[in-house]
């Protein structure tokens, strides 16, 4: 079993920015090598190269974009990563808007980025991953069709819940895998994509998320959990 104290390599796919972008900055504080893909030429990732230097690469990457995912495998070649985590997120233009009124292109749009893209991520990187690794892929609480009492950004919820489902079929056709599978539920948080009337700052969720995949380092199967290590439904 990993020892979760001692620093190790991350491939972190979406750290351009908002949550992606302070687990890279907390798991750099902590001693570890990072491995962070974005989107642009130049983002607020690309500002810790001087702070980190040695310990902090950057790779261009769109999971919405298989040419690029499979690049990027191939840049990677024979490396290997403690911790492979997808991060990749958005809301539709109109986020409360009912799912049967929303326009093709822009259902499309979240579902690629939100469900197929980082699927296409995890199955393209997975082997990168070692035996007592991690696999581990940013969801959401909106994500528990369980807990779906109110409705409201249905178009995001259900592009989570897809996720959640791709997730488990991975697991599923993967039985017997030793290495850990987490799907993450962060919390309502103050990001681009969460909003300013988000009750958690960054600083509340992302610190306690990596000491949670910290402690599940190690067993195996998969994990639907919050960024507090409850068991979220699905």
């Amino acid at each position: 079993m990993p020892d979760p104290s001692s620093p190790g390599t991350i491939l972190l796919v979406g750290a351009s920015r908002g949550l992606g972008l302070a687990m890279a900055e907390r798991y750099l504080q902590r001693g570890w090598t990072v491995v962070g893909t974005v989107r642009g030429e130049r983002t607020k990732l690309h500002g810790l190269l001087g702070v980190h230097a040695g310990r902090l690469e950057i790779h261009t990457a769109d999971v919405t974009e298989p040419d690029q995912i499979e690049a990027l495998r191939g840049r990677l070649g024979q490396r290997r990563f403690d911790i492979l985590f997808v991060n990749a997120g958005i809301i539709n233009e109109e986020p409360d808007a009912a799912a049967g009124t929303v326009p093709d292109a822009e259902f499309v749009r979240v579902m690629l980025t939100n469900a197929l893209g980082p699927m296409r991520a995890v199955e393209a990187l997975q082997d990168l991953v070692p035996a007592d690794g991690m696999i581990g892929v940013m969801s959401s609480g909106q994500g528990s069709v369980a807990n779906n009492t109110v409705g409201r950004r249905e178009v995001y919820r259900g592009s989570k819940a897809a996720l959640n489902s791709f997730m488990r079929s991975f697991a599923a056709r993967h039985a017997g895998d030793p290495r850990t599978m987490v799907l993450m539920a962060p919390g309502w948080v103050r990001t681009d994509l969460g909003g300013p009337d988000a009750p958690l700052a960054i600083e509340d969720s992302v610190p306690k998320l990596i000491e949670v995949l910290a402690g599940l380092r190690g067993g195996p199967g998969l994990r639907y959990v919050d960024y507090l290590g409850r068991t979220v439904p699905w």
